[in-house]
Protein backbone atom coordinates (compact mmCIF):
# COMPACT_ATOMS: atom_id res chain seq x y z
CA UNK A 1 0.00 0.00 0.00
CA UNK A 2 1.36 3.44 -0.94
CA UNK A 3 2.26 6.04 1.66
CA UNK A 4 -0.60 8.28 0.46
CA UNK A 5 -3.15 5.51 0.96
CA UNK A 6 -1.79 4.74 4.43
CA UNK A 7 -2.27 8.40 5.32
CA UNK A 8 -6.03 8.19 4.77
CA UNK A 9 -7.67 8.02 8.21
CA UNK A 10 -8.88 4.58 9.23
CA UNK A 11 -12.28 4.00 10.80
CA UNK A 12 -12.09 3.00 14.47
CA UNK A 13 -13.03 -0.50 15.61
CA UNK A 14 -10.91 -2.60 13.24
CA UNK A 15 -10.24 -6.17 14.40
CA UNK A 16 -7.37 -8.41 13.20
CA UNK A 17 -8.20 -10.51 10.11
CA UNK A 18 -11.89 -9.53 9.97
CA UNK A 19 -11.41 -5.75 9.92
CA UNK A 20 -14.69 -3.81 10.25
CA UNK A 21 -17.00 -6.66 9.22
CA UNK A 22 -18.59 -6.89 12.70
CA UNK A 23 -19.96 -3.31 12.87
CA UNK A 24 -20.89 -3.47 9.19
CA UNK A 25 -23.05 -6.53 9.82
CA UNK A 26 -24.33 -5.66 13.30
CA UNK A 27 -25.11 -1.95 12.89
CA UNK A 28 -24.42 -1.02 9.28
CA UNK A 29 -26.57 2.13 9.19
CA UNK A 30 -24.92 3.60 12.27
CA UNK A 31 -21.48 2.58 11.03
CA UNK A 32 -21.71 4.22 7.59
CA UNK A 33 -22.99 7.43 9.20
CA UNK A 34 -20.16 7.46 11.74
CA UNK A 35 -17.50 7.57 9.02
CA UNK A 36 -18.04 11.23 8.08
CA UNK A 37 -16.58 12.26 11.46
CA UNK A 38 -13.25 10.68 10.40
CA UNK A 39 -12.95 12.62 7.12
CA UNK A 40 -14.20 12.89 3.55
CA UNK A 41 -12.22 9.77 2.56
CA UNK A 42 -11.93 7.03 5.19
CA UNK A 43 -10.26 3.61 5.15
CA UNK A 44 -12.43 0.62 6.13
CA UNK A 45 -11.33 -3.02 6.07
CA UNK A 46 -13.52 -5.87 4.82
CA UNK A 47 -11.45 -8.66 6.29
CA UNK A 48 -7.96 -7.74 5.09
CA UNK A 49 -9.26 -5.83 2.04
CA UNK A 50 -8.99 -2.04 2.39
CA UNK A 51 -11.99 -0.10 1.07
CA UNK A 52 -11.98 3.69 0.83
CA UNK A 53 -15.27 5.27 1.89
CA UNK A 54 -16.32 8.56 0.34
CA UNK A 55 -18.40 10.51 2.88
CA UNK A 56 -19.05 13.96 1.36
CA UNK A 57 -21.40 15.13 -1.41
CA UNK A 58 -18.55 16.76 -3.35
CA UNK A 59 -16.39 13.62 -3.41
CA UNK A 60 -19.39 11.42 -4.22
CA UNK A 61 -20.15 13.65 -7.22
CA UNK A 62 -16.50 13.47 -8.25
CA UNK A 63 -16.58 9.67 -8.04
CA UNK A 64 -19.86 9.17 -9.89
CA UNK A 65 -19.75 11.98 -12.46
CA UNK A 66 -16.53 13.87 -13.11
CA UNK A 67 -14.20 10.88 -12.60
CA UNK A 68 -16.69 8.18 -13.64
CA UNK A 69 -14.63 7.08 -16.64
CA UNK A 70 -11.88 5.92 -14.28
CA UNK A 71 -14.04 3.51 -12.26
CA UNK A 72 -16.30 0.50 -12.78
CA UNK A 73 -18.83 -1.24 -10.58
CA UNK A 74 -17.13 -2.58 -7.49
CA UNK A 75 -17.37 -5.49 -5.09
CA UNK A 76 -21.06 -5.10 -4.18
CA UNK A 77 -22.27 -5.84 -7.71
CA UNK A 78 -19.30 -7.92 -8.86
CA UNK A 79 -20.23 -10.43 -6.16
CA UNK A 80 -23.68 -10.57 -7.79
CA UNK A 81 -22.29 -11.62 -11.19
CA UNK A 82 -23.18 -15.22 -10.43
CA UNK A 83 -26.79 -14.04 -10.59
CA UNK A 84 -26.93 -11.21 -13.14
CA UNK A 85 -23.87 -11.73 -15.35
CA UNK A 86 -22.65 -8.64 -17.23
CA UNK A 87 -25.94 -6.77 -16.99
CA UNK A 88 -26.18 -3.00 -16.47
CA UNK A 89 -25.39 -3.07 -12.73
CA UNK A 90 -22.18 -5.09 -13.21
CA UNK A 91 -21.06 -4.62 -16.82
CA UNK A 92 -17.72 -3.04 -17.71
CA UNK A 93 -17.95 0.18 -19.71
CA UNK A 94 -17.58 -1.41 -23.16
CA UNK A 95 -20.64 -3.59 -22.48
CA UNK A 96 -22.59 -1.11 -20.36
CA UNK A 97 -22.80 1.63 -23.01
CA UNK A 98 -24.37 -0.41 -25.85
CA UNK A 99 -26.66 -2.34 -23.48
CA UNK A 100 -27.95 0.85 -21.89
CA UNK A 101 -28.56 2.34 -25.34
CA UNK A 102 -30.56 -0.76 -26.31
CA UNK A 103 -32.62 -0.74 -23.12
CA UNK A 104 -33.30 2.98 -22.85
CA UNK A 105 -36.44 2.99 -25.08
CA UNK A 106 -38.20 0.66 -22.63
CA UNK A 107 -37.91 3.37 -19.97
CA UNK A 108 -38.77 6.45 -22.03
CA UNK A 109 -41.45 8.72 -20.62
CA UNK A 110 -43.99 7.61 -23.25
CA UNK A 111 -43.45 3.94 -22.42
CA UNK A 112 -43.76 4.57 -18.67
CA UNK A 113 -47.07 6.34 -19.34
CA UNK A 114 -48.28 3.08 -20.85
CA UNK A 115 -47.29 1.17 -17.71
CA UNK A 116 -49.38 3.41 -15.43
CA UNK A 117 -52.58 1.51 -16.20
CA UNK A 118 -50.98 -1.71 -14.92
CA UNK A 119 -49.60 0.03 -11.82
CA UNK A 120 -52.94 1.63 -10.91
CA UNK A 121 -54.96 -1.53 -11.60
CA UNK A 122 -52.66 -3.70 -9.50
CA UNK A 123 -52.65 -1.18 -6.64
CA UNK A 124 -56.46 -1.12 -6.67
CA UNK A 125 -56.61 -4.92 -6.79
CA UNK A 126 -54.29 -5.10 -3.78
CA UNK A 127 -56.52 -2.78 -1.74
CA UNK A 128 -59.71 -4.54 -2.93
CA UNK A 129 -58.46 -7.67 -1.19
CA UNK A 130 -58.21 -5.97 2.21
CA UNK A 131 -61.04 -6.07 4.76
CA UNK A 132 -61.87 -3.29 7.25
CA UNK A 133 -59.82 -3.75 10.39
CA UNK A 134 -57.57 -6.36 8.80
CA UNK A 135 -53.95 -6.51 9.93
CA UNK A 136 -51.84 -6.23 6.80
CA UNK A 137 -48.18 -7.26 6.72
CA UNK A 138 -47.37 -4.11 4.75
CA UNK A 139 -43.73 -4.93 4.07
CA UNK A 140 -44.54 -8.41 2.69
CA UNK A 141 -47.59 -7.21 0.79
CA UNK A 142 -45.62 -4.51 -0.98
CA UNK A 143 -42.78 -6.85 -1.96
CA UNK A 144 -45.35 -9.14 -3.59
CA UNK A 145 -46.98 -6.11 -5.21
CA UNK A 146 -43.78 -4.63 -6.62
CA UNK A 147 -42.49 -7.96 -7.92
CA UNK A 148 -45.85 -8.72 -9.54
CA UNK A 149 -46.20 -5.25 -11.06
CA UNK A 150 -42.71 -5.35 -12.48
CA UNK A 151 -43.28 -8.84 -13.88
CA UNK A 152 -46.52 -7.73 -15.56
CA UNK A 153 -44.76 -4.85 -17.30
CA UNK A 154 -41.81 -7.05 -18.22
CA UNK A 155 -43.88 -9.82 -19.79
CA UNK A 156 -46.86 -9.06 -22.03
CA UNK A 157 -48.25 -12.60 -21.85
CA UNK A 158 -49.15 -14.50 -18.72
CA UNK A 159 -46.19 -16.43 -17.40
CA UNK A 160 -46.81 -19.86 -15.91
CA UNK A 161 -47.91 -20.08 -12.24
CA UNK A 162 -44.62 -21.83 -11.45
CA UNK A 163 -42.65 -18.97 -13.02
CA UNK A 164 -44.68 -16.33 -11.21
CA UNK A 165 -44.20 -18.15 -7.90
CA UNK A 166 -40.44 -18.38 -8.48
CA UNK A 167 -40.21 -14.64 -9.07
CA UNK A 168 -42.26 -13.83 -5.95
CA UNK A 169 -40.35 -16.32 -3.78
CA UNK A 170 -36.78 -16.01 -5.01
CA UNK A 171 -36.26 -12.28 -5.58
CA UNK A 172 -36.76 -11.42 -1.86
CA UNK A 173 -34.33 -14.21 -0.88
CA UNK A 174 -31.66 -12.80 -3.18
CA UNK A 175 -32.18 -9.28 -1.86
CA UNK A 176 -31.89 -10.35 1.78
CA UNK A 177 -28.49 -11.99 1.23
CA UNK A 178 -27.01 -9.25 -0.99
CA UNK A 179 -25.53 -7.16 1.84
CA UNK A 180 -24.03 -10.22 3.59
CA UNK A 181 -22.20 -11.28 0.44
CA UNK A 182 -20.94 -7.75 -0.21
CA UNK A 183 -19.20 -7.23 3.13
CA UNK A 184 -17.89 -10.73 3.86
CA UNK A 185 -14.71 -12.31 2.42
CA UNK A 186 -15.22 -14.10 -0.90
CA UNK A 187 -13.99 -17.42 0.48
CA UNK A 188 -17.18 -17.58 2.58
CA UNK A 189 -19.17 -17.90 -0.66
CA UNK A 190 -18.00 -21.51 -0.89
CA UNK A 191 -19.08 -22.49 2.62
CA UNK A 192 -22.40 -24.38 2.87
CA UNK A 193 -23.90 -21.89 5.32
CA UNK A 194 -27.67 -21.22 5.11
CA UNK A 195 -27.30 -17.77 3.47
CA UNK A 196 -25.19 -19.21 0.64
CA UNK A 197 -27.45 -22.22 0.09
CA UNK A 198 -30.54 -20.00 -0.10
CA UNK A 199 -28.83 -17.55 -2.47
CA UNK A 200 -27.54 -20.29 -4.79
CA UNK A 201 -30.88 -22.13 -4.96
CA UNK A 202 -32.83 -18.93 -5.58
CA UNK A 203 -30.37 -17.76 -8.26
CA UNK A 204 -30.56 -21.05 -10.17
CA UNK A 205 -34.36 -21.19 -10.02
CA UNK A 206 -34.84 -17.58 -11.13
CA UNK A 207 -32.42 -17.86 -14.07
CA UNK A 208 -34.12 -21.07 -15.22
CA UNK A 209 -37.55 -19.47 -15.03
CA UNK A 210 -36.52 -16.43 -17.09
CA UNK A 211 -34.82 -18.72 -19.64
CA UNK A 212 -38.11 -20.60 -20.03
CA UNK A 213 -40.08 -17.38 -20.54
CA UNK A 214 -37.61 -16.16 -23.18
CA UNK A 215 -37.80 -19.50 -24.99
CA UNK A 216 -41.60 -19.26 -25.04
CA UNK A 217 -41.39 -15.75 -26.53
CA UNK A 218 -39.02 -17.00 -29.21
CA UNK A 219 -41.26 -19.96 -30.00
CA UNK A 220 -44.33 -17.77 -30.51
CA UNK A 221 -42.36 -14.88 -32.05
CA UNK A 222 -43.61 -12.43 -29.44
CA UNK A 223 -41.25 -9.53 -30.14
CA UNK A 224 -43.81 -6.93 -31.26
CA UNK A 225 -45.21 -6.08 -27.84
CA UNK A 226 -44.46 -3.03 -25.71
CA UNK A 227 -43.36 -4.97 -22.65
CA UNK A 228 -39.73 -4.94 -21.58
CA UNK A 229 -38.91 -8.47 -22.76
CA UNK A 230 -40.31 -7.83 -26.26
CA UNK A 231 -38.36 -4.57 -26.42
CA UNK A 232 -35.09 -6.27 -25.49
CA UNK A 233 -35.60 -9.15 -27.92
CA UNK A 234 -36.37 -6.76 -30.78
CA UNK A 235 -33.67 -4.20 -29.96
CA UNK A 236 -30.81 -3.66 -32.40
CA UNK A 237 -27.73 -1.53 -31.83
CA UNK A 238 -27.96 1.58 -34.01
CA UNK A 239 -24.26 1.40 -34.88
CA UNK A 240 -23.67 -2.32 -35.36
CA UNK A 241 -27.15 -3.77 -35.88
CA UNK A 242 -26.37 -6.43 -33.27
CA UNK A 243 -29.01 -7.84 -30.95
CA UNK A 244 -28.70 -9.06 -27.38
CA UNK A 245 -28.26 -12.79 -26.94
CA UNK A 246 -30.88 -14.69 -24.96
CA UNK A 247 -28.41 -14.99 -22.08
CA UNK A 248 -27.82 -11.24 -22.09
CA UNK A 249 -31.57 -10.59 -22.16
CA UNK A 250 -32.04 -12.97 -19.22
CA UNK A 251 -29.30 -11.31 -17.19
CA UNK A 252 -30.78 -7.84 -17.79
CA UNK A 253 -34.26 -9.00 -16.75
CA UNK A 254 -32.98 -10.68 -13.59
CA UNK A 255 -30.96 -7.55 -12.77
CA UNK A 256 -34.09 -5.39 -13.09
CA UNK A 257 -36.02 -7.72 -10.80
CA UNK A 258 -33.09 -7.75 -8.37
CA UNK A 259 -32.56 -3.98 -8.34
CA UNK A 260 -36.06 -2.71 -9.00
CA UNK A 261 -38.35 -4.38 -6.50
CA UNK A 262 -37.03 -3.80 -2.98
CA UNK A 263 -36.42 -0.08 -3.55
CA UNK A 264 -40.04 0.45 -4.58
CA UNK A 265 -41.52 -1.79 -1.90
CA UNK A 266 -39.34 -0.35 0.86
CA UNK A 267 -40.05 3.29 -0.07
CA UNK A 268 -43.79 2.61 -0.06
CA UNK A 269 -43.62 0.75 3.26
CA UNK A 270 -41.70 3.59 4.89
CA UNK A 271 -44.18 6.09 3.43
CA UNK A 272 -47.09 4.40 5.23
CA UNK A 273 -45.03 4.21 8.42
CA UNK A 274 -44.03 7.89 8.30
CA UNK A 275 -47.56 9.05 7.44
CA UNK A 276 -49.01 7.13 10.39
CA UNK A 277 -46.52 8.92 12.65
CA UNK A 278 -47.27 12.33 11.07
CA UNK A 279 -51.07 12.65 10.64
CA UNK A 280 -50.79 16.31 9.65
CA UNK A 281 -48.72 15.27 6.63
CA UNK A 282 -51.17 12.50 5.76
CA UNK A 283 -54.11 14.93 5.91
CA UNK A 284 -52.39 17.37 3.53
CA UNK A 285 -51.52 14.50 1.22
CA UNK A 286 -55.08 13.19 1.24
CA UNK A 287 -56.49 16.66 0.49
CA UNK A 288 -54.23 16.90 -2.57
CA UNK A 289 -55.15 13.42 -3.81
CA UNK A 290 -58.88 14.15 -3.46
CA UNK A 291 -58.51 17.50 -5.25
CA UNK A 292 -56.38 16.20 -8.14
CA UNK A 293 -57.70 12.67 -8.58
CA UNK A 294 -61.05 12.39 -6.85
CA UNK A 295 -62.66 8.95 -7.03
CA UNK A 296 -61.21 7.86 -10.38
CA UNK A 297 -57.97 5.88 -10.96
CA UNK A 298 -54.73 7.84 -10.87
CA UNK A 299 -53.41 8.66 -14.35
CA UNK A 300 -50.04 9.65 -15.77
CA UNK A 301 -51.37 13.17 -16.36
CA UNK A 302 -52.08 13.53 -12.62
CA UNK A 303 -48.45 13.08 -11.61
CA UNK A 304 -47.17 16.66 -12.21
CA UNK A 305 -50.14 18.00 -10.21
CA UNK A 306 -49.41 15.82 -7.17
CA UNK A 307 -46.73 18.23 -5.94
CA UNK A 308 -47.04 17.56 -2.22
CA UNK A 309 -47.15 13.82 -2.85
CA UNK A 310 -43.87 14.19 -4.74
CA UNK A 311 -42.32 16.05 -1.79
CA UNK A 312 -43.46 13.32 0.60
CA UNK A 313 -41.88 10.62 -1.56
CA UNK A 314 -38.68 12.66 -1.82
CA UNK A 315 -38.48 12.91 1.95
CA UNK A 316 -39.18 9.22 2.49
CA UNK A 317 -36.53 8.21 -0.04
CA UNK A 318 -34.06 10.66 1.54
CA UNK A 319 -34.47 9.14 4.99
CA UNK A 320 -34.43 5.50 3.87
CA UNK A 321 -31.85 5.21 1.10
CA UNK A 322 -29.39 2.61 -0.15
CA UNK A 323 -26.86 1.86 2.62
CA UNK A 324 -23.87 0.75 0.56
CA UNK A 325 -22.65 0.96 -3.03
CA UNK A 326 -19.17 0.44 -4.42
CA UNK A 327 -16.86 1.26 -7.31
CA UNK A 328 -13.49 -0.18 -8.35
CA UNK A 329 -10.70 1.86 -9.92
CA UNK A 330 -10.21 0.79 -13.55
CA UNK A 331 -7.55 3.37 -14.47
CA UNK A 332 -5.47 5.38 -11.98
CA UNK A 333 -7.44 8.32 -10.62
CA UNK A 334 -7.04 11.13 -8.12
CA UNK A 335 -9.87 11.41 -5.63
CA UNK A 336 -9.86 13.89 -2.79
CA UNK A 337 -6.25 14.72 -3.50
CA UNK A 338 -5.13 11.08 -3.24
CA UNK A 339 -3.88 8.98 -6.16
CA UNK A 340 -5.76 5.68 -6.19
CA UNK A 341 -4.23 2.78 -8.15
CA UNK A 342 -6.05 0.27 -10.35
CA UNK A 343 -8.07 -2.24 -8.32
CA UNK A 344 -8.74 0.08 -5.39
CA UNK A 345 -12.22 -0.49 -3.92
CA UNK A 346 -14.23 2.66 -3.17
CA UNK A 347 -17.52 2.71 -1.24
CA UNK A 348 -20.20 5.29 -0.58
CA UNK A 349 -23.54 5.36 1.22
CA UNK A 350 -26.57 7.23 -0.05
CA UNK A 351 -28.18 6.60 3.34
CA UNK A 352 -25.38 8.47 5.11
CA UNK A 353 -25.16 11.19 2.43
CA UNK A 354 -28.88 11.96 2.68
CA UNK A 355 -28.65 12.29 6.48
CA UNK A 356 -25.56 14.50 6.49
CA UNK A 357 -26.16 17.51 8.81
CA UNK A 358 -23.81 19.55 6.60
CA UNK A 359 -26.46 19.28 3.87
CA UNK A 360 -29.75 19.01 5.73
CA UNK A 361 -31.04 20.88 8.76
CA UNK A 362 -32.28 18.39 11.40
CA UNK A 363 -31.60 15.50 9.00
CA UNK A 364 -33.38 12.89 11.15
CA UNK A 365 -36.67 14.81 11.03
CA UNK A 366 -39.38 13.83 8.53
CA UNK A 367 -40.18 17.14 6.83
CA UNK A 368 -41.57 17.06 3.26
CA UNK A 369 -41.59 20.85 3.11
CA UNK A 370 -37.79 20.92 3.14
CA UNK A 371 -38.25 20.26 -0.61
CA UNK A 372 -40.16 23.50 -1.21
CA UNK A 373 -38.19 25.63 -3.73
CA UNK A 374 -37.60 28.42 -1.23
CA UNK A 375 -36.15 25.99 1.33
CA UNK A 376 -34.10 23.81 -1.00
CA UNK A 377 -32.54 26.71 -2.88
CA UNK A 378 -28.78 26.66 -2.44
CA UNK A 379 -28.64 22.97 -1.54
CA UNK A 380 -26.28 21.34 -4.07
CA UNK A 381 -27.90 18.98 -6.55
CA UNK A 382 -25.43 16.26 -5.65
CA UNK A 383 -26.77 16.23 -2.07
CA UNK A 384 -29.78 14.14 -3.15
CA UNK A 385 -29.19 11.23 -5.53
CA UNK A 386 -31.61 8.41 -4.58
CA UNK A 387 -30.97 6.60 -7.89
CA UNK A 388 -27.27 7.42 -8.16
CA UNK A 389 -25.72 9.84 -10.64
CA UNK A 390 -23.65 9.94 -13.79
CA UNK A 391 -23.54 7.33 -16.52
CA UNK A 392 -24.40 4.55 -14.05
CA UNK A 393 -27.54 6.19 -12.70
CA UNK A 394 -30.37 3.68 -12.36
CA UNK A 395 -32.09 3.28 -15.72
CA UNK A 396 -35.43 2.58 -14.05
CA UNK A 397 -35.64 5.71 -11.88
CA UNK A 398 -38.65 7.16 -13.73
CA UNK A 399 -40.46 3.82 -13.65
CA UNK A 400 -39.90 3.37 -9.91
CA UNK A 401 -40.89 6.92 -9.00
CA UNK A 402 -44.08 6.68 -11.06
CA UNK A 403 -45.04 3.37 -9.46
CA UNK A 404 -44.47 4.72 -5.95
CA UNK A 405 -46.58 7.85 -6.49
CA UNK A 406 -49.39 5.96 -8.28
CA UNK A 407 -49.54 3.29 -5.57
CA UNK A 408 -49.38 5.73 -2.67
CA UNK A 409 -52.19 7.86 -4.08
CA UNK A 410 -54.35 4.80 -4.87
CA UNK A 411 -54.00 3.22 -1.43
CA UNK A 412 -54.36 6.41 0.62
CA UNK A 413 -57.56 7.42 -1.17
CA UNK A 414 -59.21 4.26 0.16
CA UNK A 415 -57.43 3.27 3.38
CA UNK A 416 -55.78 4.73 6.44
CA UNK A 417 -52.98 2.47 7.66
CA UNK A 418 -52.76 2.41 11.46
CA UNK A 419 -49.69 1.17 13.36
CA UNK A 420 -50.35 -1.70 15.75
CA UNK A 421 -50.16 -0.73 19.44
CA UNK A 422 -46.94 -1.86 21.06
CA UNK A 423 -45.17 -2.75 17.81
CA UNK A 424 -41.92 -0.91 17.14
CA UNK A 425 -40.37 -0.88 13.67
CA UNK A 426 -36.66 -1.51 13.26
CA UNK A 427 -34.68 -0.33 10.23
CA UNK A 428 -32.70 -3.15 8.60
CA UNK A 429 -29.99 -2.81 5.96
CA UNK A 430 -29.86 -5.05 2.91
CA UNK A 431 -29.92 -3.78 -0.67
CA UNK A 432 -31.90 -0.85 0.78
CA UNK A 433 -32.77 0.23 4.31
CA UNK A 434 -36.12 -1.51 4.86
CA UNK A 435 -38.42 -2.09 7.85
CA UNK A 436 -37.92 -5.42 9.60
CA UNK A 437 -41.66 -5.99 10.04
CA UNK A 438 -44.48 -3.57 9.36
CA UNK A 439 -47.89 -4.93 10.38
CA UNK A 440 -50.57 -2.22 10.13
CA UNK A 441 -54.34 -2.16 10.48
CA UNK A 442 -56.31 -1.17 7.37
CA UNK A 443 -59.12 1.28 8.20
CA UNK A 444 -61.42 2.35 5.35
CA UNK A 445 -61.55 6.09 4.72
CA UNK A 446 -65.33 6.16 4.93
CA UNK A 447 -65.05 5.06 8.56
CA UNK A 448 -62.81 8.02 9.43
CA UNK A 449 -64.74 10.74 7.56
Amino acid sequence: MSTALRAIPRAPGRLPLIGHVVPLLRRPLDFVQSLRSAGDLVRVHLGTLPVYFVTSADLTHELLVTKARHVEKGRFFVRARILIGDSLPTAPAHIHRPHRRLMQPAFHRERIAGYVRVMAARARAMTDAWAPGQTVAVDEELIDFSVGTLAETMFSTDITPAAAESVRRDVPVLLKTAMFRAVTPKLLDRLPIPANRKFDRAAVRLREVIDEVIAAYRKHDETEGEDLLSTLLAARDSDTGEALSDREVRDELVAILFAGTETTASTLAWAFHELAAHPEVENRLLDEIRTVVGDRPVTFEDLPKLEYTDRVVREVSRLHSIPLLMRRVATPVELGGVELPVGTEIAFSLYALHRDPRLYEAPERFDPDRWLPERSEGRPRESYIPFGAGNRKCIGDGFAWTEIVITLATVLARWRMEPLPGHSVREVASAVAHPDRLPMRAVPRAATA
